[in-house]
């Protein structure tokens, strides 16, 4: 069901300021960046760090009680995402942000686990590209 790691969300009130910070302590720049939001690649199998200027998480979709989910969002590639996100909610998961295309090849959901913590999932086109060198 979760195949692997494929991207973490941070969020951020000062994005300008997260992106000169995480270039310094990278020693690269972003490889995506779009208003709101910048993307680094990081590590041996390229995973994706991700910056979210919060005041777009609020957007994004809320916990059953109104609330946004605080901290960061772990997604993981699925091969599916609709039958994962169903199975997820079948089990006691919350809707967290709906499915949505992240851009051409990145479709992604999070769910509230009964436990309160924030699941992402994503068919991420980079997971599969990055697989298919090893």
């Amino acid at each position: 069901m979760l195949r692997g790691l494929t991207t973490v969300r941070f969020h951020t009130t000062d994005l300008e300021s997260a992106k000169r910070w995480y270039t310094e302590l990278l020693g690269i720049e972003p490889y995506f960046e779009r208003p709101g939001y910048a993307e680094f690649r990081i590590g041996d199998y390229e995973h994706e760090l991700g910056l979210l200027d919060s005041k777009y998480a609020g957007t994004l979709g809320a916990h059953g009680d109104g609330t946004i989910a605080g901290g960061p969002v772990i997604y993981w590639h699925v091969d599916d995402i609709r039958t994962t996100l169903d199975r997820l909610l079948s089990l006691g998961a919350t809707p967290h942000e709906p499915i949505r295309e992240f851009g051409e090849g990145f479709i992604g959901a999070s769910v509230v686990d009964p436990f309160g913590n924030t699941l992402g999932i994503m068919q991420n086109r980079h997971y599969l590209d990055i697989l298919s060198t090893r």
